[in-house]
């Protein structure tokens, strides 16, 4: 795709480094009326559902944000690589934590995402560290990789 594409797509990281709290309100403009968002943990569908989740991850984690480490543009659709860096508000909130990933962004004729598929390893990348499953989690692994 042309440029333009291109452009889209560097504003919508750029929306994704910068998201707060206050910002998450303004979803609705990179974001189709029926959008779908899927993760290892939701699937859901519209902008108020889509909302919700990232109001959930601030309510939940202390400074939450998106650090953008790339980006493959494919015509109407993107994949970003990123880190996720946070820290935990219900455990030891002075170790900061990342988890990376990759999205799958498709936009709709308007320029909009119509469809949002996040891929990371929810095993690896949060469940061992958490304290007490994390432990049973890199012991499984351990296990099944002897």
């Amino acid at each position: 795709m042309d440029n333009s594409a291109r452009q889209r797509f560097a504003q919508i990281a750029h929306y994704f480094e910068t998201l707060t709290p206050q910002s998450v309100s303004v979803l609705k403009d990179h974001y189709s009326a029926s959008a779908r968002f899927k993760d290892p943990f939701n699937d859901v569908t519209g902008v108020p559902a889509i909302e919700k989740i990232f109001e959930h991850m601030f309510a939940s984690l202390h400074q939450p944000r998106f650090v953008i480490t790339g980006q493959v543009v494919d015509g109407h659709q993107a994949f970003l690589t990123w880190e996720f860096r946070f820290h935990f508000k219900r455990f030891d909130t002075q170790t900061p934590q990342v988890v990376l990933g990759t999205s799958h962004l498709v936009l709709d004729a308007r320029g909009c995402i119509s469809l949002h598929r996040d891929y990371w390893d929810a095993a690896e990348e949060l469940y061992e560290k958490l304290p007490g499953v994390g432990l049973l989690m890199r012991w499984l692994k351990k296990r099944a990789n002897s």
